[in-house]
């Protein structure tokens, strides 16, 4: 017979009532469907107008080369920083349900003004010719639209994954692998909707119209808000355990007002509750962890903690001290994935740049744009992602003993590793590319040179190959390694690698650009790639990438992975 025990998720998540969820009726793979499709659905929005954005900025808004890819990679940065946002006020707050539910109107707003910059006159730029002149105040609509957009993602990105692994509980062992196998699917499902719009979206923008590019991603996020809403009795919710930053905050004062302070041998002596679950709502209790031992004094009972009212500004709980390690722990593997985003950010920046200059032609009469080869990243993770979960996964794990097949940080290292020769595929086409130029004196030529753009095919398939080893592995670790109060948080810090992937862009691009056109040349990256050098370029970010991955394999040897109690 069931126990009442056995009847309850025992990771203290609950209904949409606030009631303890009951296993049988909730969560697991049948909440699931409902969240991947929403995924897939706003990712079809998101990358249906941002694929694309670099040349809107140079056709719409008039922009050079460097311009627009900065203001590109300005604006993606922003959408992987406004999550730090979104997931405090999750954590802190609404609960993710709710902080999903109410980003997604903002999203839909910003897509919706997007729109009407592109079809509505007045908001729409003028162009005669071929040639667009937007007005200050025409342009000002547009970058208010994108960064409402950049806002609303904020309260998405970093929930979505953490409210899906959220329906899969830890104690049960079944559901604790189901959930290791959720993060490839739902990787999965974003693809899928990347799919759609690279190839059907983008082609739309440059062959029927900006409006209709931009009003499709719209209607698709309307869909991904009936998707999510319509799972709403299936779904398991974790509570909000109160301001992180203000935890954080208590425990770096009561370490450093207890400075002087003697810390106990028998370590079990510092501060812990007794009740069964920890003093932070919705979180389960750590155990003690021997690196940090400043930290640890933020626990040390003081004989004045002995006579007065627990002030946690002065005593701590050792889960609490233990959360702040976590993050701690967390931060030099974060730092090492912005080199990688850096890589991966290229795709929508200098991979279409360069796939500009080359022959588009499928067959006589149809062209592909240059940003929709991003299509073959996304195969890429398409086929990737079963090929690691069905086959790869079981093999790893008959040589490892490791349930997951290989350890997280395995995982993201491969897929470092990797990255570094989408790199060098990039950069050895730009060095045929340019040879050719030379060659044939093609300097000027306002034609594209006579390479197929299809050659571009495995820089972005290689690019696809390491996200499903290092994206999706750092979606599973910073969720698995965070606290239990903090996972939308720690969420939304592995994302602001992204971010700051495209600002480090940005960064090498305006130095690159400033060191290379001293003394009146034209540099690196000119308006006119057939006189610059991107192929330099990539090979700066092939070494780059190279000296992170060595960096990488000493932080991973040094981190120790958070046990509970």
């Amino acid at each position: 017979m069931e126990g009442i025990d056995d009847k309850y998720t025992k990771d203290g998540t609950t209904d949409i009532r606030g009631n303890p969820a009951l296993k049988k009726n909730t969560g697991k793979w049948r909440a699931c469907p409902y969240i991947l499709a929403n995924e897939c659905c706003e990712r079809l929005a998101y990358y249906g107008m941002s694929t694309n954005l670099v040349n809107y900025m140079k056709i719409r808004l008039n922009q050079g080369n460097a311009t627009a890819a900065n203001n590109v990679t300005n604006w993606s940065g922003t959408c992987y920083i406004m999550p730090l946002v979104g997931a405090f006020i999750a954590d802190a707050y609404w609960g993710r349900y709710w902080t999903i539910a109410s980003f997604m109107i903002v999203y839909i707003f910003g897509l919706t003004l997007l729109t009407m910059t592109a079809s509505v006159k007045g908001l729409k730029a003028s162009c005669h010719g071929g040639v667009c002149d937007p007005t200050n105040a025409q342009t000002a609509v547009v970058f208010v639209a994108l960064y409402l957009i950049a806002l609303g993602t904020g309260g998405i990105k970093p929930c979505v994954s953490s409210f899906g692994a959220d329906q899969f509980d830890d104690s049960d062992e079944s559901e604790k692998r189901s959930k290791s196998s959720f993060f490839n699917w739902f990787y999965f499902s974003i693809n899928v909707g990347a799919l759609i719009a690279a190839s059907v979206l983008v082609w739309i923008q440059m062959n029927v119209g900006w409006g209709w590019g931009f009003g499709i991603p719209a209607v698709a996020m309307a869909i991904a808000v009936v998707s999510f809403f319509l799972g709403s009795r299936l779904y398991r919710h974790q509570k909000p355990g109160g301001s992180p930053l203000t935890r954080i905050a208590q425990v770096i004062i009561a370490s450093f007002r207890k400075c002087r302070v003697e810390m106990p041998a028998d370590k079990s002596l510092l501060y812990e509750i007794t009740d069964k679950e920890s003093a932070i709502e919705g979180s389960r209790k750590l155990d003690h962890t021997e690196e940090f031992r400043c930290l640890d004094k933020a626990a040390v009972v003081a004989q004045e903690d002995q006579t007065k009212a627990v002030n946690p500004w002065r005593l701590c709980t050792v889960t609490q001290v233990e959360e702040l390690k976590s993050i701690v722990r967390l931060l030099p593997i974060w730092a090492s994935g912005i080199i990688f985003s850096t890589v991966y950010s290229q795709m929508s920046t200098m991979f279409v740049l360069q796939g500009n200059t080359l022959d588009p032609h499928m067959g006589p009469h149809f062209e592909i744009p240059s940003a929709s080869l991003s299509i073959f990243d996304t195969i890429s993770v398409l086929v990737w992602v079963p090929i690691y979960d069905k086959l790869i996964v079981p093999a790893a794990r008959r040589i490892t003993g490791n349930d997951r097949g290989f350890t997280q940080l395995t995982r993201m290292g491969i897929g470092l590793l990797i990255s570094i020769f989408s790199m060098i595929a990039a950069g050895i086409l730009e060095v045929v590319r340019l040879r050719l130029v030379a060659r044939d004196n093609l300097y000027d030529s306002k034609d594209p040179i006579p390479i197929s753009i299809f050659w571009q095919i495995p820089q972005y398939f290689i690019i696809g190959a390491a996200e499903v080893f290092t994206f999706i592995g750092q979606l599973e670790f910073f969720y698995d390694q965070a606290p239990d109060a903090m996972r939308s948080l720690c969420s939304a810090l592995s994302l602001t690698t992204v971010a700051l992937g495209n600002y480090l862009s940005t960064l090498l691009v305006t130095i690159v650009t400033h060191i290379t056109t001293t003394n009146g040349r034209l540099g690196w990256i000119p308006d006119n790639l057939n006189r610059g050098h991107l192929d330099y370029f990539y090979w700066l970010l092939a070494i780059l990438s190279l000296l992170n991955f060595f960096v990488y394999l000493i932080i991973a040897k040094w981190y120790t992975y958070k046990k509970t109690l």
